[in-house]
């Protein structure tokens, strides 16, 4: 089955509800018009069920196929946007300043509608299918938040699968692969405690900003030296605050920063070590380090054989050609990773073609994609959920 016909003939449709959430766009939990928009949509496609507020914010819809019963399979979408000023310059632009779809949440919500009013019309699949729309993708656990609600078992959720556009990937091409397809998110705090004094008196002193300037470079060994060179840990500081003179040695510096891995072990390990090293070279140096160590979005894995299927469906709509089953893991993070340790599933990846990266001012959504998608959701939920 390649692309659909009538995934084409909905593309300027679903594009233009897409350049509507674009120009409207709306972060974290605070998705209000973005998730009445998605309902009122999936109502007038004549959804079986469509229920709001999972999750705060987020918006489920179930389309019941026409052959009898048979399992409940998911489909994500997020509807968040971010905190950032957009500068494309393209007509549909945000309205709001310092606000923007900047990661294509616009156009996975599109796509995964457009697939939705596909699917209300034909109904030629057994069982039922979830559309999920959810919130505060962007750094708010959203799906957490909605798995915490009991959407699973409220819908009967066997499997679950979620779609990411991919700029430099060619518009038409997909990508994925099993196992860890994306990282898991931490962060940390480490205070340096040591005793202020004069700058031109440091040997009074127990300087916290030598001390901070020491556990920066011995975190750097955590990968460097410490974890297999074909293993993944990213240990980086992105802050440091400490001081307010220049002739002042300060009581206190604070170092923040990220880590990311992409196996379970390999974080409890980067946990430990961080601890172990902040503690011990300031202890080494008289002063004295407290750690806290938050755990973000877990390691986004593939389930074998979910993948598979997910890339067959790839390929009859694509071509053998324009899918790639060794996506390389990216660390970055997805809070679909919470869903795909709630049921079996797979995340996947789709082209947008030669556009500004994600994240960055000048991004936006490549509509060429759309009836990729709609393609990709539809051949997903009639091959799954075949007679």
């Amino acid at each position: 089955m390649p692309l659909l016909n009538r995934a084409s003939e909905l593309q300027p449709e679903v594009a233009s509800w897409r350049r509507h959430l674009h120009e409207n766009p709306e972060i974290l939990y605070e998705v209000h018009n973005t998730a009445a928009f998605v309902a009122q949509k999936l109502k007038e496609f004549g959804c079986d069920v469509v229920e709001t507020g999972i999750g705060r914010t987020g918006v489920v819809g179930i389309i019941r196929g026409s052959r009898g019963d048979g399992p409940v399979i998911g489909f994500r979408a997020d509807m968040d946007a971010l905190p950032i000023h957009e500068q494309s310059g393209v007509e549909w632009a945000s309205k709001t300043p310092g606000k923007m779809h900047a990661c294509g949440h616009d156009g996975h919500t599109s796509m995964l509608l457009g697939a939705a009013k596909y699917l209300a019309e034909t109904r030629n699949f057994r069982g039922s299918i979830a559309v999920i729309f959810q919130p505060a993708e962007e750094g708010g656990g959203g799906a957490l938040a909605m798995i915490k609600d009991g959407m699973m078992e409220k819908f009967g959720i066997s499997e679950v699968y979620g779609m990411h556009n991919h700029p430099g990937m060619a518009v038409g091409t997909f990508a994925t692969r099993k196992g860890s397809v994306m990282a898991a998110a931490d962060q940390f705090d480490i205070v340096i405690r040591g005793r202020s004094g004069h700058a031109a008196q440091p040997h009074k002193s127990i300087d916290p900003v030598l001390a901070a300037a020491q556990v920066v470079v011995a975190l750097q060994s955590i990968a460097a030296r410490e974890t297999d060179p074909l293993s993944s840990v990213v240990v980086t500081v992105t802050k440091i605050h400490g001081g307010d003179a220049y002739n002042v040695i300060p009581d206190t510096v604070t170092l923040s920063g990220t880590v990311r891995t992409l196996m379970p072990e390999l974080r409890d390990m980067a946990e430990s070590r961080i601890h172990a090293v902040a503690t011990g070279v300031a202890t080494a140096l008289g002063a004295s380090a407290e750690v806290k160590y938050g755990r973000g979005y877990p390691v986004t894995f593939n389930h074998e054989n979910e993948t598979a299927f997910a890339l067959d469906v790839m390929r009859k709509v694509a071509g053998d050609k324009a899918v790639s089953d060794e996506f390389p893991p990216a660390m970055g993070a997805e809070d679909f990773s919470y869903m795909l340790e709630s049921r079996p599933g797979s995340f996947v990846f789709i082209g947008n073609g030669n556009t500004a990266n994600l994240h960055n001012s000048k991004y936006d959504f490549n509509d060429e994609a759309i009836p990729y998608g709609i393609s990709y959701w539809v051949t997903l939920a009639e091959t799954a959920l075949a007679a």
